[in-house]
């Protein structure tokens, strides 16, 4: 048995959410990110017992449930399941939790034998199967049976339509709510308005309240906000952990002061250029001598825009060209609407782009420090995300006051995301101790020099 006695006491709402999973056993849980929503669950899943299957966002599924369990409830036995070890660990029946990807729904479908043990699914995110003709929606829907506990969590159950929340609310309740017809429902809830090509359903005034009423006994739900034992400023760190092969690299590159790229080999002449070298490939890619990017990998930035999506508003910090320009195509893949405010944009520019974005027609704004550190109000987000740190703490405490000023009304969070193993947990640290300016690393480079 681990020692618990170092584990903190939940927050009074995440003591209520426990009790209310606990009563309710099939619910949605709709607080806002930053709640502690997955505390909760895992302390309601201790009292229940059980199995337990969580399924989640890929990016996610070691950087917050596995961390998660390891700080608040360690003596949960579970194993993570990839398409690799997949077989593995649901065989593995000292796993009292398996956590896996939404995918692997489309598996479990097909080999219903892993889940006779099972009594509780997890659904994290469960907008993920709000689309009912979608392949692992029809496949969930096929095996949702097997468990007796149902608990679905998100942060923005209906982002777009009310209609998003009517097959999530299918998969806990069987229709008892909202129907068991999503045509019959969409007549309900919505309007049809001719676009030119098809109808264009609206919904109708006063429908968010209607179907809320509805869901009321099944769903919690706390603003962040609303939460008066959280702090006002939450900071809290997403640690990943660098694949095997980007793993080697690191230890060559630091070891060595060369990096050997599909493209290229990549030297790093003195300790300044290392460090500076490590850090940029722990975010995906690296330069070499003339300037040119050397693409490693991008698994950081599936983090991040998981993280976006799961929020109204935020700012995401960036540090080098190559991670803004891999955010920008992520966030124009999935329809997420942002902007940019970086060295190249012109002041009359910027001024534009924190209008917009304070009147809530951006979703995210993907920022250089440097460039965003000062001088703006953008109280429209409450989330800073650090998609890599940088190396200068004036930087660091002037861009997490964009959102934490006068204005904003939310309390506020700040994620700090970090590849263990890495110089970046270091530079955090340093930049949380306050150390001023860090040029050139210097500070940190005292340690390997």
């Amino acid at each position: 048995m681990n020692d618990v006695t170092n584990i903190p006491a939940p927050y009074a709402h995440q003591q209520t959410t426990t009790d209310f999973i606990v009563d309710t056993k099939c619910c949605l849980i709709t607080s806002d990110p930053g709640t502690g929503k997955t505390r909760a669950v895992l302390d309601a899943h201790v009292i229940l017992g059980g199995k337990a299957l969580v399924l989640a966002p890929l990016s996610i599924l070691e950087a917050a449930w596995g961390e998660d369990i390891d700080k608040f409830q360690p003596n949960i036995k579970y194993g993570v399941a990839y398409a690799k070890n997949r077989k593995q660990v649901f065989e593995d029946n000292k796993n009292e939790m398996v956590i896996t990807n939404f995918e692997a729904v489309n598996f479990l479908q097909k080999n219903p034998q892993y889940l006779k043990d099972f009594d509780t699914i997890i659904i994290d995110e469960f907008t993920a199967f709000k689309n009912r003709e979608a392949k692992r929606s029809k496949n969930l829907n096929k095996i949702i049976s097997h468990f007796t506990n149902r608990i679905a969590m998100s942060g923005t159950p209906n982002s777009n339509t009310i209609l998003d929340i009517w097959h999530p609310v299918f998969l806990v309740d069987g229709g008892e709510r909202l129907g068991s017809r999503f045509y019959a429902f969409r007549n309900q809830a919505c309007t049809p308005k001719f676009n030119g090509f098809a109808n264009e359903w609206v919904d109708k005034p006063g429908i968010e309240e209607a179907v809320a009423n509805k869901l009321s006994d099944i769903c919690i739900r706390y603003a962040l906000s609303d939460c008066m034992d959280l702090p006002d400023k939450i900071v809290r760190t997403i640690n990943t952990k660098l694949t095997p092969n980007v793993q080697k690299q690191y230890k060559t590159l630091a070891e060595e002061s060369v990096l050997y790229t599909k493209s290229g080999t990549v030297n790093a002449v003195h300790a300044a250029a290392r460090v500076k070298k490590l850090l940029q490939l722990v975010t995906g890619a690296v330069y070499d001598e003339d300037g040119v990017v050397q693409f490693v990998h991008q698994e950081r930035y599936d983090i991040v825009m998981t993280l976006v999506s799961q929020r109204a508003h935020s700012l995401v910090a960036f540090n080098w060209k190559h991670e803004r320009d891999a955010l920008v195509e992520m966030a124009n893949k999935e329809g997420i609407t942002y902007d940019i405010i970086d060295g190249s944009v012109k002041p009359e520019k910027r001024n534009d782009i924190v209008a917009r974005y304070q009147a809530g027609h951006i979703k995210v704004l993907f920022c250089h420090p440097q460039s965003a550190g000062h001088g703006l109000t953008l109280t429209k987000a409450n989330t800073v995300i650090w998609c890599s740190p940088t190396y200068n703490a004036e930087h660091y405490q002037q861009f997490n006051q964009r959102i934490y000023r006068a204005g904003q009304t939310q309390k506020t969070e700040t994620i700090l995301i970090q590849a263990r193993n890495t110089w970046e947990p270091e530079v955090y640290e340093k930049l949380n101790t306050k150390l001023g300016r860090m040029e050139n690393l210097l500070h940190i480079l005292k340690e390997i020099t």
